[in-house]
């Protein structure tokens, strides 16, 4: 039980680290929570014409998820990697710090999946690059790439992995319930897009 709660919160901790919001207020560029769909997640750092900031914000918000895994790996066990890595996407999605106002988890959980099965991992990346080449459509490649991750997961590594897979992809899906509104309504924006007020 010890070390399943210093997993939790180690993994937490790490997650909770609002990259987007730190990197453009050292860029000079403000609150990326007053920009666009005022989340702090890459695609709404995207929104401030920055595209090295959103690659190193995506790229962050990934590797958080990793080193959650990976430490705790390294420490314990898989089973306790699966723990940090689930809770590093919570708290990516609810940091304490920003009064639990964080981002959707995306980047964070296929850095946790590359983490803990690099096949699954990869194959969830895939997904979500060959759908926003296709739609260039943000949230649907995000909503793609976790939805099937549970199937590569069972595929490529074990049930637990599919388990935590199939976690973060309720996360995600619960993160994205406005995406999802305006996807079937054939109203959510596109890669690039700058309009204040929708959601990334």
């Amino acid at each position: 039980m010890t070390d399943v709660l210093l997993a939790a919160v180690c993994g937490y901790l790490l997650g909770s680290i609002p990259f987007g919001l730190l990197l453009t207020r050292a860029a000079g560029l403000g609150d990326i929570r007053a920009v666009g769909s005022g989340n702090i997640g890459a695609t709404n750092v995207l929104r401030t014409g920055n595209k090295k900031l959103a690659a190193a914000t995506l790229i962050l918000d990934g590797v958080k998820g990793a080193v959650a895994a990976l430490i705790a790996l390294a420490l314990a066990d898989m089973d306790m990697a699966l723990i940090a890595g689930l809770f590093a996407v919570v708290g990516h999605n609810f940091p304490v710090w920003l009064n639990f106002k964080g981002g959707k988890g995306v980047a964070t959980s296929l850095g946790t999946l590359l983490a803990v099965s690099w096949p699954t991992g990869l194959a969830a990346i895939a997904t979500w690059l060959i759908t926003a080449k296709l739609s260039r459509i943000s949230s649907l490649s995000a909503l793609a790439a976790l939805g099937l991750s549970p199937v590569f997961a069972y595929l490529f590594a074990s049930p637990s992995h599919a388990a935590l897979a199939l976690t973060l992809a309720m996360l995600g899906f619960l993160r994205h319930r406005a995406n999802i509104e305006r996807l079937l309504d054939g109203t959510e924006p596109r890669i690039g897009d700058k309009k204040p007020g929708e959601q990334a």
